[in-house]
């Protein structure tokens, strides 16, 4: 026993050295960080990287110095990280749209690389006193960015605007560029610059360009067709493909990050996004390797220094307040060339303006150079540790500032730029298909009767009942029991003479099997039983609700019916301010519809005027005849205000938001609090509408990431407290 636990204590002693037990650790940092930052709104790309200062050698050395030197484990996979990184950002980007907008987008590209060099370099020469090669890599990392807003504009259903289109176009252009200047400086900085060089490097370089983007290609077909069943091959063979290529670019004296971006371009039109291999790509990418490169990066971060002195904390603001600035006027200067509207000017200026894992790559490009040595021996490294730890902030503030102003400048895109033939257009009936997620029969009655109620007697296959079992010893009994589940609930659907599908499917979880399912259906409306029951566990991992909107990019309905349709008086239908722009909006406006007409019920509809009359003009061109009454309320708390009387015979329908939709704001939320507090026993459905995403970019587009992604809800989160408390100051 003794033995035991003094072998117990040297294992944990400071620093770990058992490789399985710092590997262990990071793993737990990977998969903790996400959901507990999310709960006290901190992105978690920040979050994975204040994980790497609390766990490094600069802060409770939990990991010591050794393992993050050219020879130790962390390094590599922080170094396989950064290859993942930038190979993801060549394979995601889009060819088509960029030819499409390619002089815009080179006038903008040129743009948003030349401003922040050209102003960047006398601030970082003249102002922060760095050298001249240092000065000329800070100065470029100026003009990189991350388009990390993107996921926004894509929920928006704007992604197909010129100003979007461009500033994707845009980001091929000044990352390139300053992936050239990277290699430059990096051999410069190792005294390697002379004409000898110049000649090496245009012809290495014209040699690694034959390689892939001639021979590569021609193999990466050749492999992908005569081994199409082996999909795990492929998979080894793209990451094959990655480190030859970073290898190939070492030789042809240029940084290895460019040949894995270069391996993204070329493999760009052979991967389609949506397949089973970009799915494996994304899924080990952002599940491992780029973390671990995320964290890495927190490691070298000596955070003390921001406490030495004012220079550090100048340095920082230096940093942030140029990079924002250097963005904006990017943006200002295209506006006025091609003559756009304010609102596309603030779309570039958002999805422009944030600098993350490409800006890390070059900082800790620089960083990691060596010039030279100290009297005692310390390494003078290209970069120090004030750029470092300004870099960090920099990414925080800008991550921060792309996503509040990009979510303000779509919406009044859309606003601007709405066109109402689109917005009213009916949903086609090849493309209804309601999914009924429920277990039995017993306690779900109504939610089938509903079903029944708001589909289209026309749509020749209308509705699938799946039923979510969990995958553990007992699945395959529970699947053939359901089998009796599944028969009353066909008698049920056929006195109404309802086709109807029925599934059993197992799952880890009913959010996720209901979420495959629906995508494997095709369905457009998720109908689902609600629940108010919410354990510890479900507070700290987000409840069945918010788990199941996270993973489920369908229309859902959570349906609270505890008292029959025969019992109901009115429908009161409750609408946020500009619901009318989101994209599914006459998706879930038909089946609402379709329900007070089939009911006869009349209609109440609290919301804006804007809202209300497309959904007037909506009733009268698909001519449904049912009686609609307004009470126009401009903001949601105005329902309570107006003390309108609500019976315990209404049925109430609330049209809410996902976090990030256009007509999302942090009181659709409170308002839903207060709407449940206050009426417990009414009845209730609540709606949220999908939002279309095109799939194009999972994550965002210049370095793809789900750490970051993942943060994405939280930094909207913090965007729109830092802009109600300006409101709120505004109103004062």
């Amino acid at each position: 026993m003794d033995y035991f636990f003094s072998h117990l204590w040297q294992a944990f002693q400071l620093p770990l050295k058992n490789p399985v037990l710092i590997f262990s650790l990071i793993l737990f940092i990977i998969l903790l960080s996400p959901i507990l930052l999310r709960k006290i709104r901190i992105p978690s790309i920040i979050g994975l990287i204040i994980s790497g200062v609390i766990i490094g050698p600069k802060g409770f050395n939990l990991i010591g110095e050794k393992l993050l030197e050219s020879e130790g484990s962390v390094k590599l996979f922080s170094t396989i990280g950064l290859l993942y990184i930038m190979f993801m950002a060549g394979l995601e980007l889009d060819m088509k749209e960029f030819k499409k907008y390619r002089n815009k987008s080179f006038t903008f590209g040129f743009l948003t690389f030349s401003i922040p060099i050209l102003l960047g370099f006398p601030i970082c020469y003249y102002g922060l006193h760095l050298g001249m090669t240092a000065s000329i890599l800070t100065a470029s990392m100026f003009a990189t960015h991350t388009l990390v807003a993107y996921p926004i504009a894509s929920k928006f259903g704007i992604t197909k605007k010129p100003a979007v289109a461009i500033t994707i176009g845009g980001t091929i252009l000044t990352d390139t560029a300053v992936l050239i200047i990277l290699a430059v400086i990096s051999s410069s900085a190792k005294g390697e610059l002379n004409t000898e060089f110049w000649v090496r490097l245009i012809t290495s370089l014209t040699i690694f360009t034959l390689i892939m983007f001639l021979i590569i290609p021609r193999i990466a077909r050749w492999f992908f067709s005569k081994l199409e069943s082996e999909k795990s091959s492929h998979y080894i063979f793209v990451l094959s493909i990655i480190f030859f290529a970073a290898f190939l670019a070492e030789m042809a004296g240029v940084e290895h990050i460019i040949g894995a971006f270069v391996a993204g371009l070329v493999l760009n039109g052979l991967i389609p996004h949506s397949s089973a291999l970009m799915n494996r790509i994304d899924f080990i990418g952002n599940a491992i390797f780029i973390p671990f490169f995320l964290i890495s990066v927190g490691m070298v971060v000596d955070i003390r220094v921001l406490f030495d002195g004012y220079w550090a904390l100048i340095t920082a603001a230096v940093l942030t307040t140029f990079a924002i600035f250097s963005k904006w006027l990017a943006a200002l200067v295209t506006q006025l060339i091609f003559k756009m509207s304010g609102a596309e000017r603030q779309v570039i200026f958002g999805l422009s303006t944030a600098h993350a894992a490409a800006t890390l790559a070059i900082i800790i490009v620089g960083y990691n150079t060596i010039t030279g040595t100290t009297s005692t021996g310390e390494p003078i490294r290209l970069l120090d540790e004030n750029i470092l730890n300004g870099t960090v902030i920099l990414i925080l503030i800008t991550c921060m500032t792309a996503s509040f102003v990009t979510e303000n400048a779509g919406r009044r895109l859309l606003v601007e730029q709405a066109e109402d033939a689109d917005l009213l257009a009916a949903p086609q009936k090849r493309t209804q298909h309601l999914l009924v997620a429920l277990n039995e029969l017993k306690g779900n009655e109504n939610i089938l009767d509903l079903s029944i109620l708001i589909t289209d007697k026309k749509v020749i296959n209308p509705i699938s009942v799946v039923s979510v079992l969990p995958d553990d010893q007992q699945a395959e009994s529970r699947i053939h029991r359901s089998r009796n589940h599944m028969n009353e609930i066909i008698n049920h659907y056929s006195s109404g003479e309802t086709k109807v599908n029925t599934i059993a499917t197992i799952d880890h979880n009913l959010s996720s099997g209901i979420a495959r399912t629906s995508k494997e259906l095709a369905a457009d409306i998720v109908v689902i039983n609600d629940s108010d029951k919410m354990n510890l566990l479900m507070r700290i991992v987000g409840d069945d609700r918010e788990h199941l909107l996270d993973v489920c990019d369908k229309t859902v309905f959570f349906c609270q019916l505890d008292m029959p349709f025969i019992s109901k008086r009115r429908i009161i239908l409750i609408c946020p301010e500009l619901a009318e722009l989101e994209n599914s909006f006459t998706n879930w406006l038909d089946r609402v519809m379709r329900l007070s007409r089939e009911l006869n019920l009349p209609t109440i509809v609290f919301s804006g005027e804007q809202t209300y009359e497309k959904i007037h003009l909506y009733v009268e061109q698909r001519k449904f005849n049912v009686s609609l009454e307004q009470k126009q309320i401009n903001e949601l708390d105005e329902f309570f205000l107006l003390n309108y009387k609500v019976e315990s015979t209404d049925l109430i329908i609330y049209c809410t938001a996902r976090k990030g939709a256009i007509s999302y704001t942090p009181s659709v939320d409170f308002f839903l609090n207060k709407l449940e507090k206050a009426f417990p026993n009414n009845d209730r459905i609540l709606i949220y509408p999908s939002q279309f995403s095109d799939n194009l970019f999972n994550s965002y587009d210049d370095i793809t990431t789900s750490p970051i992604t993942k943060g994405m809800e939280t930094i909207q989160k913090i965007g729109k407290e830092v802009g109600s408390i300006f409101k709120g100051n505004e109103k004062n």
